[in-house]
């Protein structure tokens, strides 16, 4: 893979309880979701945890869209790529 480019995430509300310190948007520099996954375990101990199961895939309770689009860890990520991580809502 070709050096990864500048992504701009956006991070789910209900992180702010256990990551205080980690802003709901911003910048780091990753390939893939996966990529960017390891960028917030990296910053954020545990992170990856709350976001990611141990198959490894995102966790049933997670969506991460790029481009408008559903995706998974092994979705690449262009330079300039807006990523949403997103709870899942349900209840009747």
């Amino acid at each position: 893979m070709s050096d990864p480019g500048e992504v701009h995430v956006r991070l789910p509300a209900a992180l702010v309880p256990l990551f205080p310190d980690a802003p709901r948007l911003l910048t780091l520099r990753a390939g893939s979701v996966a990529e960017l996954m390891s960028g917030l375990e990296e910053r954020w101990p545990g992170m990856r945890a709350c976001l990611c199961d141990e198959t490894p895939a995102v966790r049933r309770h997670i969506n991460v869209f790029v481009a408008g689009r559903r995706a998974k860890l092994d979705t690449p990520l262009a330079p300039g790529a807006d990523v949403y991580i997103l709870t899942a809502v349900s209840g009747g």
